[in-house]
C-alpha cells in the first residue's frame, strides 16, 4: 500500500518580531519568547534573515537562537539562516553557529524584502566555494530560486542540496484566482519536478499565507516552507501559538 508523504515541514521566521522589537529600546516583544512560542506549538524549526544594517535581526539573536534550539526540548527542531552571503556578517554567522540549514539568497542592502532568486550562470564562480566550504562544516545548503527549471538545472553545478522557491509571484497569483492562478501553479510544479528530478530537496518561501498555502503545498516534494510576515501578522490575532497552530493544520490537512 503507498503511504502518504509526511507533511511538508514548518520553519517560522521571526524576523517580522525583530522588526517590531526595534522600533523602541529594549527587548519587547522578546524574539527568542515568540521563538520559543512557536516551538513549543509544533514548528520543525525557526529561520532568521541577518541582514548588514541589523534592521530586524540583530547580531546577538543570531547567537539567542543557538542557545535556545539547544535545550534539551528543542534538539530536534532546525535552525535556518537565511541571506547573502557576500554581504555583511552572514558567513561569520554560519561559521561561528554551524545552522542545521544555511539559505543563500540573493538579497540587496536596499531592498525591503528579498525579491528574486539567483542567476546561477552569473554566480556559479562565487557560489560554488562557499557552498562547499559550507557543506564542509555539515550545514545543509538551500538557494533562493525562481520558479525557472532552466535555472534549477544549473544547481548541482554549485553542490547545493535544495532550493528554495520564491513563491511571491504564486502569491499573487492566488489573489487574482482564475487562469492567473492556474498558469503560475502549473509554472511551480514544473519546478518542482524539476528539481526532484535532479535530485534536489525543495523547500519554498514568501508570501505564502493561510489562504494560499493549502493550494500550493499540493505540489508533490515539498519538504519545507518558511513563513514570517504573515504568520506574525495573524499572530496580531491568533497569539503567536495560535498563528503556528493554524499553519500547522494546514500542512497536516495537505500532508
Amino acid at each position: 500500500m503507498q503511504q502518504n508523504p509526511p507533511p511538508t515541514k514548518l520553519s517560522v521566521n521571526v524576523n517580522k518580531v525583530a522588526l517590531l522589537r526595534n522600533a523602541r529600546p529594549g527587548e519587547v516583544p522578546g524574539v527568542v519568547d515568540a521563538a520559543r512560542a512557536s516551538l513549543d506549538a509544533g514548528c520543525a524549526g525557526i529561520t532568521v534573515h541577518p541582514r548588514p544594517d541589523e534592521r530586524h535581526i540583530r547580531h546577538h539573536d543570531v547567537d539567542d537562537m543557538v542557545q535556545l534550539l539547544a535545550e534539551p526540548a528543542y534538539q530536534d527542531k532546525e535552525f535556518n539562516i537565511e541571506g547573502n552571503p557576500f554581504l555583511g556578517e552572514f558567513l561569520n554567522h554560519a561559521r561561528r553557529t554551524q545552522p542545521d540549514q544555511c539559505t543563500l539568497v540573493p538579497d540587496d542592502p536596499n531592498q525591503s524584502t528579498s525579491d528574486h532568486g539567483w542567476d546561477i550562470a552569473a554566480n556559479l564562480d562565487r557560489l560554488k566555494p562557499i557552498v562547499d566550504e559550507l557543506r564542509s562544516l555539515g550545514i545543509r545548503v538551500s538557494l533562493f530560486m525562481d520558479p525557472d527549471p532552466a535555472m534549477i538545472e544549473r544547481v548541482p553545478q554549485t553542490g547545493a542540496d535544495r532550493v528554495e522557491l520564491y513563491t511571491e509571484s504564486y502569491a499573487t497569483a492566488h489573489a487574482q484566482g482564475g487562469e492567473a492562478l492556474k498558469k503560475s501553479y502549473q509554472q511551480f510544479a514544473a519546478a518542482a519536478t524539476c528539481a526532484t528530478n535532479l535530485g534536489l530537496g525543495l523547500n519554498a518561501g514568501h508570501d505564502l499565507n493561510l489562504d494560499n498555502l493549502g493550494h500550493f503545498i499540493t505540489i508533490p516534494g515539498i519538504l519545507e516552507v518558511s513563513i514570517g510576515h504573515a504568520l506574525v501578522a495573524d499572530a496580531l490575532e491568533l497569539g503567536m501559538a495560535g498563528a503556528v497552530r493554524a499553519y500547522l493544520e494546514v500542512l497536516t490537512r495537505q500532508g
